[in-house]
């Protein structure tokens, strides 16, 4: 079973006797979610550990690896040790970046129907991220190549439930050095969604941005005006901020783009083993990095962020889905509202394939993200082994489970005809309502066909050869392929950026910085 590119899920066609009635129309574009957030704590432990994180700030510090953003916090007055790069950062510095951040961001993709508004309550989904493999029936576990991120991309645009675009796999391939040019010319001319721009220090950002605002058909001045893409931005956990990310922040900054910080904290690991402890230090860190995008333009666009799980003690691996998982997601929520920022969560899977695991863990951490009123939710589809890998049929079951959580979003009819008095006139008692008028006039626009699942009876599913849901979720992420559905692109932006990216590349590209 196949879907139109960038539509709502495909509906049952109508029954030739049924009265014709509209087609339904549903935005997945623009969510807003529907849940009242669920506390991990009570307010006054909320209030707690926002205390615990300022303390952290002033008296042990962050190590921050770049003299320009040591500078920047120094200016603003804090206490900064340039022999050990630990800076000390004064609750009223942090009070004040909070106040001057953004609470509702409009970021604008390639066409105003692709825009994405970042604010509480909104709800956005981005698939798997920065995973170094990609694994599918066809071809099996590999390093990511070049092919396998242009695919992936094209994949994220087909569904309307993926609302930008993370660097899903790392194009391995491809050198360092010229990376960001292909990454950037993959999403600009395979997709019309909000872009991603590596971090990876200024000459490579400059570059991506370039690129950018020129395929877009945009003056520095209207580049700068409105956020046209974004980063991810990730402390090195337990408080250092090293110089790529801190560099990072500053450009993104100053160029008005947004910065998403999350840093990356695993109870036991790199962070106390407590849920508390460990929600503390990623809320420490995250005001540091906040701050210091304040520090470099007031009002710069920024999210706040978290990626919080636990790791099994007797391996040291990542494990997410867990209740530990949820319960940070939850307590993470209650301080963005604490700060009052849209703030990014995260799914995720620590299985190795795209078994009951997988999906058990998926949805889970997804669930654990809606219920906290994440704003952001990275990971959301076809993540596996805690980030080592993409799995292209794992994208599609868990699209699948997206488009349910986008059908709750939309709100349910509650019109007299919908209360259905007349329906039961209609049917004896003990009879059925499969061919009653009022049946007929609706399913066409109520009900649609799952991506990969069957519901078919046991007899009829042998009949049709037993495939399983993976199996069917590869016919349709190839026949996404095949289908080559693109965004028109404007013929002469798109040569000016080829001969950009030649020109970048015979002068060696840009180095990333470490």
């Amino acid at each position: 079973m196949d879907q139109q590119a960038n539509s709502r899920p495909r509906r049952r066609g109508r029954d030739r006797g049924a009265k014709a009635t509209p087609q339904r129309q549903v935005n997945y574009r623009q969510l807003r979610n529907p849940f009242p957030p669920m506390p991990a704590f009570s307010e006054d432990r909320i209030a707690a550990i926002h205390h615990t994180a300022l303390r952290v700030l002033e008296e042990q510090g962050m190590k921050v690896l770049l003299p320009q953003a040591r500078a920047l916090f120094r200016q603003a007055g804090a206490r900064v040790d340039e022999a050990s790069g630990m800076v000390f950062v004064g609750r009223d510095i942090v009070e004040a970046a909070l106040a001057s951040a953004p609470r509702s961001i409009l970021c604008r993709a390639g066409t105003r129907d692709r825009d994405v508004l970042l604010d509480p309550g909104a709800l956005t989904f981005l698939p798997g991220s920065g995973t170094p493999h990609a694994t599918d029936l066809k071809r099996g576990r590999r390093p990511g190549t070049g092919r396998d991120f242009r695919e992936l991309v094209q994949i994220a645009q087909h569904f309307d439930v993926m609302h930008m675009l993370p660097p899903m796999v790392e194009p391995q391939d491809i050198p360092t050095q010229t990376r960001h040019l292909f990454t950037m010319e993959a999403q600009l001319t395979l997709s019309d969604k909000l872009p991603f721009v590596y971090a990876r220090g200024t000459p490579q950002v400059e570059d991506s941005f370039e690129m950018l605002h020129d395929f877009r058909g945009l003056s520095d001045a209207e580049f700068r005006a409105a956020p046209h893409c974004f980063t991810i931005i990730n402390t090195n956990s337990p408080r250092v901020l090293d110089i790529p990310m801190a560099q990072g922040l500053i450009d993104f900054a100053r160029f008005g783009q947004v910065s998403i910080v999350t840093p990356f904290t695993l109870m036991g690991a790199m962070a106390p083993i407590t849920v508390a402890g460990a929600v503390m230090l990623s809320h420490a860190e995250a005001l540091a990095a906040i701050t210091l995008t304040q520090l470099a333009k007031p009002g710069a666009p920024v999210l706040y962020g978290t990626f919080t799980s636990n790791v099994d003690m007797k391996s040291g691996a990542p494990a997410f889905g867990t209740p530990e998982h949820f319960k940070a997601s939850l307590a993470a929520g209650q301080l963005a509202r604490l700060i009052g920022l849209p703030w990014r969560c995260a799914g995720g899977s620590a299985a190795n394939l795209n078994d009951a695991q997988a999906a058990n863990e998926t949805q889970f951490a997804l669930w654990g993200s809606l219920m906290a009123g994440a704003t952001v939710i990275l990971h959301s589809a076809g993540w596996l082994e805690g980030g080592l890998t993409l799995s292209y049929e794992k994208m599609i079951t868990d699209m699948e489970v997206l488009q349910m959580v986008a059908e709750m979003c939309v709100a349910a009819a509650a019109e007299d005809s919908d209360i259905a008095f007349d329906a039961l006139a209609e049917v004896e008692p003990a009879g059925h309502f499969f061919g009653a008028a009022h049946t007929l006039e609706r399913y066409q626009t109520e009900f649609y066909d799952p991506l990969v699942a069957d519901w078919s009876n046991f007899g009829t599913w042998t009949e049709k050869g037993e495939r399983s849901a993976s199996e069917r979720a590869s016919d349709i992420w190839q026949n996404i392929l095949s289908e080559d559905a693109r965004p028109p692109v404007d013929g002469d932006r798109f040569e000016a950026m080829q001969t950009f990216i030649a020109k970048r590349t015979a002068a060696g590209g840009a180095p990333p910085e470490s």
